[in-house]
């Protein structure tokens, strides 16, 4: 009974990371080719002023910077380029207690003759609180229809705002969401790990079931939003999913662009990539409820994608234990072997990376280490080692 259950527990945990990285993408990639291209574009605006825009809703484009000199001025001329009647939308940049030149780039830009017309607003907090904290206070003075969250660091499509405006003329959708791009695609495996991102939230919103956002730009209606406890790590995925769980719709518009400027290197990688996980365990266990069979199409991707990426690392410890527990089968002497040289492998791929420079090496790569930091991260969580404060990647 005992070897049973070893042998069951090996294989219900393979199944299960073979299901969440192979078969749940091909599942979603099924339902993106069968469903209705649901996109709408205006095509035909090119800046053109219609009657119609006394008619189009008022957005705020809210930006929280910290300490980003670097970028601000190119996010702020971007913003200023959109095609959108320059009365019906404005553009706050939160600076939270910002400790390098990121306010004085901001008001030099915003003098521009390109960025004149576009109504921007810097607001300058002097102690730096974090940026969940900056989210909440600047909510409370936000009164138009629609609020947009960008990063500093991604440049957005130009009509954007319109795309958004046209999702929203369903009263049930509550949020829209973005298709996230790397400008600098030489890291393989980041470049990779975001398209493959991209495929399952196709794949989700042919399901109905869009789930979460990219801080780089998602949208959601004002009155919606929910003040978020200060500790939030990943504000981007609450907002969002809180707004679905109180009965509206999130949606995907993959017309709807966000570029991201900054690329980062291996420990930068790794920094963001365990704060990542931090929340999603954080959110596993705030937004538990949307597990419920009512919330059905959110629930089966909630569970098959969110919920199994953050249980993967253990599913992979499981594999590894059982087989050492069961060596004395022939199998599992070579899956044991097999999970040693793929381990082996990708540690040597990040010793050596100019030896094994092949770019399933890479992958390989990428993939051990993301998921050994979603187990570390995890468990900072759970230690209390992680909070909503900025850190600066």
């Amino acid at each position: 009974m005992y070897e049973l259950i070893l042998i069951s527990l090996f294989f219900i945990a393979a199944f299960l990371i073979v299901y969440h990285h192979v078969g749940y993408p091909m599942l979603l990639k099924w339902a993106s080719r069968t469903a209705a291209d649901a996109s709408l574009v205006d095509d035909n605006r090119q800046y053109r002023v219609s009657k119609q825009d006394d008619a189009r809703p008022f957005i705020t484009i809210l930006v929280p910077a910290f300490n980003e000199e670097a970028w601000i001025a190119h996010k702020i001329r971007n913003l200023a380029c959109l095609d959108y009647p320059k009365d019906r939308f404005k553009v706050i940049i939160a600076c939270d207690g910002c400790t390098d030149n990121t306010v004085e780039v901001a008001q030099d830009t915003i003098q521009e003759a390109i960025c004149s017309e576009t109504h921007v607003e810097i607001v300058d907090f002097a102690v730096n609180r974090g940026k969940v904290a900056v989210i909440n206070h600047m909510m409370q003075t936000v009164d138009s229809d629609i609020t947009a969250l960008s990063d500093v660091s991604a440049l957005i499509s130009i009509d954007a705002l319109l795309l958004a405006e046209q999702r929203f003329q369903d009263p049930q959708v509550g949020v829209v969401n973005s298709r996230y791009q790397l400008f600098d695609r030489h890291n393989i495996g980041e470049v990779k790990y975001w398209d493959y991102q991209t495929t399952l939230q196709q794949g989700e919103a042919s399901l109905g079931a869009n789930i979460g956002a990219h801080g780089a730009l998602y949208f959601f209606r004002t009155a919606l939003f929910m003040p978020l406890q200060n500790n939030v790590i990943n504000d981007d995925f609450v907002i969002p999913m809180q707004i679905v769980q109180s009965g509206y719709q999130a949606v995907y518009e993959p017309n709807m662009v966000a570029l991201e400027l900054e690329s980062t290197d291996f420990p930068s990688d790794v920094k963001r990539r365990l704060r990542i996980s931090a929340g999603n365990m954080q959110q596993a266990i705030m937004l538990a409820g949307l597990l419920k069979p009512r919330y059905r199409g959110v629930a089966f991707a909630f569970g098959s994608g969110k919920m199994l990426r953050l249980l993967t690392p253990y599913f992979m410890l499981t594999c590894l234990v059982t087989s050492l527990l069961l060596l004395h089968l022939p199998l599992f002497q070579v899956m044991l072997g097999l999970q040693i040289f793929g381990y082996t492998l990708a540690a040597l791929c990040l010793l050596m990376p100019k030896v094994f420079s092949h770019r399933y090496f890479r992958f390989l790569s990428y993939f051990i280490a993301g998921h050994s930091a979603n187990f570390y991260g995890g468990l900072r969580y759970l230690f209390g080692l992680e909070n909503g404060c900025w850190k600066k990647v």
